[in-house]
């Protein structure tokens, strides 16, 4: 699909952008050249290539899950103005 200046002012109208008329010839021009370059990628013969999420084979190293603070579950629940069966009770916000 070619991209001319009538349809790069129609995609302007529609994304509220200002593109004066002598530039959109230059813009229809790059956008060509970008769609260009996807159908090139396109062509590309990927059906032995597994997918992946990372160009590296990288691992995240995770930290050892530990406790690190005490639990005040009870003292916070001892000061609630209101609390039931381990839960604190607040005011109800949406109707």
């Amino acid at each position: 699909m070619a991209i001319d200046s009538k349809v790069v002012a129609q995609v302007a109208h529609l994304a509220r952008l200002k593109v004066d008329e002598g530039d959109s010839a230059a813009l229809s021009d790059r956008l060509n050249d970008i769609l260009a370059m996807v159908d090139q990628l396109q062509q590309a013969d990927v059906a032995d290539v597994a997918p992946m999420a990372h160009p590296l084979d990288v691992t995240q190293p995770l930290r050892d899950d530990e406790v690190s603070e005490p639990n005040v579950r009870d003292k916070a629940m001892d000061i609630a103005p209101a609390a039931e069966d381990g839960c604190f009770l607040v005011p109800r916000v949406i109707e």
